[in-house]
């Protein structure tokens, strides 16, 4: 039996190669587009300086975490993974404004409260 030629062997790998590239990448897309699904991102601005307290539930594969955070200022940002957010914050400071904005995929929600005491409480899946 003739084996086949270096040449032969290469492109042959080459277009196996070439293959598992072309169908690899939608498969790494989806992974990612799946990640932004449950990637939520919160941002915290307004007043620069301005306190806060928050409490953020975040629920994923059915099990919750509490991640609270005590005394924060503006600026601020964080990220959580998970399904579900339930959030709940304070603005601690006088005279000041808090605004809040959580994506989560090509959901957005955006709140904002003024003056000490203005709690907001939001919900985002």
């Amino acid at each position: 039996m003739k084996q086949p030629s270096a040449w032969q062997a290469l492109r042959l790998h080459g277009a196996l190669f070439t293959a598992v590239l072309t169908f690899g990448f939608p498969l790494t897309g989806l992974a990612a587009q799946e990640q932004d699904m449950t990637q939520i991102h919160i941002t915290m601005s307004g007043s620069p300086g301005a306190e806060f307290s928050a409490e953020w539930r975040i629920t994923h594969n059915g099990e919750t975490v509490e991640h609270p955070e005590t005394r924060g200022t503006v600026p601020a940002e964080f990220t959580f993974e998970g399904d579900t957010l339930e959030g709940t914050v304070k603005l601690l400071s006088d005279d000041e404004r808090l605004e809040v904005d959580i994506v989560k995929g090509s959901n957005r929600s955006r709140s904002s409260t003024q003056g000490k005491g203005g709690t907001l409480t939001v919900v985002v899946r």
